[in-house]
C-alpha cells in the first residue's frame, strides 16, 4: 500500500514557530509507518549548502519495505539551497506514491514556490504551527497537565508561563515533571509551581504590576529585583496607568457595571480580565492614595533623590494592606 493508499498526501510542510507543535506533527507522521520496518523506510536528512539535489530526489524515488510507505523527513529547512528546492519542486509535479516528504521550517513564505506547490497538493498540506499568543499560553498549560492526568488552575499556569517563559517545548516539559513530582496528588498548584520551578525567564513588566495588583509584597519585589535592565520611569509608569484603570474598575464595579470595564478602558477582555477581582481588594480611599504616592515619587524620580528606594518605598505603600 503506497502513502496514497494510507490516506496521506506526496508531501506536507510544517511550518511555525512553535516547537511543541512541529514536534508533534514530525511525532504523528513517523508513527503511521511499520514500526518493524523504520529502520528501513525513514530517512531524515540534513540538508546544507553543498547537499547534492539528486541524493533528495533519490531518497524519495526509492520504493519502500513492505507494504507501508516510505517516510522522507528535511528538519530546519528555513534555508534549503535553491537546486534542493527547486528539484523538490519538480519531483512534486510527479511524485512517487509510495513516499511522503515532510518539510519542518520555523518560516517559510508563502510566495517560496516550494511552498506552492506543497500547498497545492490538498488542504491538509501545510500545517501551521503558529505560536499561542502569550495570553494563550496559560489555558494550554492547563490542557497539557489534563493530558499528564493532572487539574491545574489558571493561576498556577500563569506562575509557570512566567517562569519559563514562552517555549511550549519547555511548557510542556516542567508540566511533564511536575505531573510526576506531586505524585498521587490530584492537582499540580501553584505553590507547586513556585518551589518546584526554577524561574529561567526574566520577569515580564506586566507580571510585576500582576504581583502589585495581587497585593503580593513579596512576590513583587522579588520580580522587581530580577529586572536589573528594567527602567525604573518605565514601570513606575506602566504602574500609575494600572492603578487608573483599577479605580475605573472599581467604581464601575461599585455601580454593578463590572461588564462595561473592557469597553471603558479601551482594551480587550482578556487583557483586564483580572481588574475587577484585583480592584475589589483595595479600598478605593487606598486606590487615590496609592495614585497619589505616584505623584510623590515621580517627583523623586526625575529629582536627584534615590530612585530604586522611592520606587520600592511606593511599590510596598500600595501592596501593604
Amino acid at each position: 500500500m503506497g502513502s496514497e493508499g494510507a490516506g496521506l498526501l506526496a508531501a506536507y510542510l510544517v511550518v511555525g514557530a512553535d516547537e511543541l507543535k512541529r514536534r508533534t506533527a514530525v511525532t504523528r507522521l513517523k508513527a503511521r509507518l511499520d514500526p518493524g520496518l523504520v529502520d528501513f523506510n525513514l530517512d531524515e536528512l540534513t540538508v546544507k549548502a553543498d547537499t547534492d539535489p539528486q541524493e533528495v530526489i533519490s531518497s524519495l524515488q526509492t520504493l519502500p519495505f513492505g507494504a507501508g510507505f516510505r517516510l522522507v523527513i528535511i528538519q530546519e529547512a528555513d534555508h534549503l539551497p535553491k537546486p534542493v528546492s527547486d528539484a523538490i519542486v519538480s519531483y512534486l509535479e510527479d511524485p512517487n506514491p509510495d513516499s511522503v516528504l515532510l518539510i519542518a521550517a520555523t518560516t517559510l513564505p508563502k510566495t517560496t514556490r516550494l511552498r506552492k506547490a506543497i500547498q497545492k497538493l490538498g488542504p491538509t498540506a501545510v500545517i501551521d504551527c503558529t505560536p499561542r499568543k502569550r495570553y494563550e499560553l496559560p489555558r494550554m498549560v492547563v490542557e497539557m497537565a489534563t493530558a499528564y492526568g493532572k487539574g491545574m488552575d489558571q493561576r498556577a499556569a500563569d506562575e509557570l508561563v512566567s517562569r519559563v517563559g514562552e517555549s511550549t517545548v519547555m511548557l510542556d516539559a516542567q508540566v511533564k515533571s511536575l505531573a510526576s513530582l506531586v505524585g498521587d496528588s490530584p492537582r499540580i498548584t501553584y505553590d507547586d509551581v513556585r518551589s518546584r520551578v526554577a524561574r529561567i525567564a526574566e520577569p515580564k513588566p506586566w507580571d510585576f504590576l500582576d504581583a502589585v495588583c495581587e497585593r503580593d509584597a513579596a512576590k513583587a519585589m522579588g520580580l522587581y529585583g530580577l529586572m536589573p535592565g528594567a527602567s525604573v520611569v518605565g514601570l513606575h509608569s506602566f504602574l500609575t496607568t494600572r492603578l487608573r484603570e483599577l479605580i475605573c474598575a472599581k467604581a464601575l464595579d461599585e455601580r454593578g457595571q463590572a461588564a462595561l470595564v473592557p469597553s471603558a478602558l479601551s482594551r480587550p477582555q482578556w487583557q483586564v480580565k483580572n481588574h475587577v477581582r484585583w480592584a475589589r481588594g483595595f479600598s478605593m480611599d487606598e486606590l487615590v492614595s496609592d495614585l497619589k504616592g505616584a505623584a510623590a515619587c515621580e517627583r523623586i524620580l526625575k529629582g536627584s533623590g534615590d530612585s530604586d528606594i522611592a520606587f520600592r518605598t511606593w511599590v510596598l505603600s500600595i501592596v501593604t494592606r
